[in-house]
């Protein structure tokens, strides 16, 4: 189970991508504007690949404030998550 302490904080996230693994599932966590706003954004997808060579379509992706209550929001959605983005790339192939 991924936890906060797990995490830098966004002041790192601010600067550039954090990315990350947890028992098969890979994480990238990314800063984005929306309407002007800054939103956390969270990538969710399976091993073995890293991010670029990951196609879109196996790549999940929301978005959550970007503050502390946002960040505990997208490790919680993380670990719902685990299961399915875990395992995903061995049902496919």
């Amino acid at each position: 189970m991924l936890t906060r302490e797990a995490f830098l904080s966004l002041n790192f996230v601010k600067k550039e991508d954090y990315t990350g693994s947890y028992q098969g599932m890979r994480f990238l966590l990314h800063q984005e504007l929306v309407d002007e706003k800054k939103q956390l954004k969270v990538y969710l997808w399976s091993e073995p690949f890293g991010f670029e060579a990951t196609p879109e379509d196996q790549k999940i992706a929301k978005l959550f404030e970007f503050s502390d209550n946002g960040l505990d929001a997208a490790i919680e959605w993380m670990n719902e998550m685990y299961e399915t983005v875990r395992y995903q790339y061995k049902e496919e192939n």
